[in-house]
């Protein structure tokens, strides 16, 4: 009896750290990159909100906006071919409004997951990256101090 408690707490903390594994973040440079990729895109930000993300992801911080700004996206999922080299796309998910882009806009958000630590995966001449519940807080103070900090995502590896 003494051994099995052990060992259910043994196998118990095993597959904790299993499920966490998909989990993912990304802080600083490469959050405010996923950020301003992603935010681009959506359909929730409000032209306030996009404009000042664009501005932080251009290297400008004397922006009036001082609210801390929320990215979210339900789920992205982008290819690239290793074969047919000329395909890429993106689809990016917010609260159910798919929004799907191609060619140099896809490449800039698949670069930038994996800039990010998105892992990607192989089958068939394509290579995928995806992520599910991305969600990217900016605060714009922090950002303005310019000491590293004021960009935080997190999101579930795969889809």
């Amino acid at each position: 009896m003494k051994l099995r408690m052990p060992l259910s707490i043994a196998i118990s903390l095993w597959l904790a750290g299993a499920s966490t594994a998909v989990a993912g973040s990304a802080t600083g440079s490469a959050a405010l990159a996923l950020a301003g990729v992603v935010a681009a895109h959506s359909p929730k930000l409000s032209p306030a909100e996009k404009k000042a993300v664009a501005a932080f992801f251009d290297g400008k911080t004397d922006i009036p906006y001082s609210g801390k700004i929320k990215v979210i996206a339900d789920k992205i999922v982008c290819r690239t071919g290793n074969v047919d080299i000329t395909a890429r796309s993106c689809e990016v998910t917010f609260a159910g409004e798919k929004v799907s882009f191609r060619g140099r806009e896809a490449n800039e958000l698949y670069a930038t997951e994996a800039m990010a630590g998105v892992p990607s995966d192989g089958a068939a001449g394509s290579i995928f990256e995806g992520v599910s519940k991305l969600a990217c807080t900016l605060d714009p103070a922090a950002i303005k101090d310019k000491s590293g900090g004021g960009a935080e995502c997190s999101y579930e590896a795969g889809n």
